[in-house]
């Protein structure tokens, strides 16, 4: 089943449990699908595109995480944190950050980057390499403490 099927179907039964805050969620996805459908147009949207979406909103939430906790809004904090739990289980298993380190280790032997002025061509052989379960936050740091 597809991502965006797995988000409808969600969508129908928690309208029929009467769950609000998933049904918000899960609405709030199902839009940024079909806003980025939009922009894509004449094109489908791949399942990849589906996943980058979702990505893009799980780092939405836990940006606002952050800003709302140093704002001292623990009611937001609290709605933005269920909100990210629920989207985290649309997406795939997060990898460990030895994982990525090896991932990058062989990127970096690869593409033979040497300098951090490197870094782009390691980023993208990495990403291309994790396929969505590697944090590019935590992706960046290796490469960088590792080309420092």
């Amino acid at each position: 089943m597809s991502l965006r099927d797995q988000i409808s179907t969600d969508i129908k039964t928690a309208m029929k449990e009467k769950n609000m805050e998933k049904l918000n969620a899960l609405r709030m996805v199902q839009s940024a699908f079909k806003n980025r459908e939009i922009e894509l147009r004449p094109n489908t949207m791949p399942e990849e595109e589906c996943l980058a979406v979702l990505k893009k909103l799980v780092k939405q939430r836990k940006e606002s995480i952050e800003q709302f906790g140093q704002a001292g809004r623990q009611d937001l904090v609290d709605a933005e944190t269920k909100e990210l739990k629920l989207l985290e289980q649309y997406m795939p298993a997060q990898m460990s950050r030895e994982q990525i380190e090896v991932i990058v280790g062989e990127a970096i032997a690869k593409t033979g980057a040497k300098t951090v002025k490197e870094m782009g061509m390691v980023m993208k052989e990495v990403q291309a390499r994790t396929a969505g379960s590697a944090d590019n936050k935590i992706v960046s740091e290796i490469i960088k403490s590792k080309l420092a």
